[in-house]
């Protein structure tokens, strides 16, 4: 192989052992002790990966970093019992963080179906106002399409009436003529028995109780020239 060719057997001392110490000596020596052994520590294990990774692809294709993980440096004891209680302060600020979020979290989501369920009742208030009001406005409209019938009722019955009256009238201008007035006149005469006469009447009598607007000239009636 050409890596076995270019590098020996011991390649990957060449390649990626020896690389390890240099490329932690660089990360060390742009980070404080204090971010190398709390702040960073954990990012130290992805960035050794890329690095090596990176370099591999110039000098090595082929081969591939699976996985690295880097111990905590050797520190004096006080020095790192006080990392150790500052990492769990660390620790407890990151479980309390989580947990003020998770709180907030909770609160938004219950905000937020407070806000769904005010905005559905205030959608189902609109709905029901809005029936109300369909409601009043049927209830109008069909008093009044009532009105409306009531009125041409009326108006029907008006005009009936008076066509009929009109009609009535009509007829009576036809029927009720001088001639026929004077013609039910006499026939009304001819119908009663009694008749008085006397030139100080001034009127006819038929009956009791019927007068009628004749003056009948007495010597006519009694055949005098």
């Amino acid at each position: 192989m050409d890596i076995v060719r270019n590098y020996t057997a011991d390649y990957d001392k060449t390649l990626i052992f020896n690389k390890v110490h240099h490329e932690l000596n660089q990360f060390c020596s742009i980070h404080t002790l204090h971010e190398v052994y709390i702040d960073l520590f954990d990012q130290i294990d992805e960035n050794l990966k890329q690095a090596l990774q990176r370099d591999l692809l110039e000098m090595a294709p082929g081969l591939t970093i699976q996985a690295v993980r880097v111990t905590k440096p050797k520190i004096p004891e006080v020095i790192r019992k006080n990392y150790e209680l500052m990492e769990g302060e660390k620790t407890k600020l990151l479980i309390a963080t989580q947990h003020q979020k998770v709180v907030e979290k909770d609160a938004e989501t219950e905000r937020k179906r407070a806000v769904i369920e005010a905005e559905k009742e205030a959608q189902v208030a609109k709905i029901q106002y809005q029936q109300k009001i369909m409601e009043k406005e049927s209830l109008q409209r069909i008093a009044q399409i009532e009105d409306e019938m009531h009125l041409a009722r009326q108006k029907s019955h008006a005009d009936a009436e008076f066509y009929n009256l009109k009609q009535q009238a009509e007829v009576n201008t036809l029927l009720y003529t001088p001639e026929f007035i004077e013609l039910k006149k006499y026939e009304s005469l001819a119908q009663n028995n009694k008749v008085y006469f006397g030139k100080d009447i001034p009127q006819t009598f038929v009956g009791a109780n019927c007068p009628i607007e004749t003056v009948i000239d007495k010597k006519k009636v009694e055949g005098r020239p």
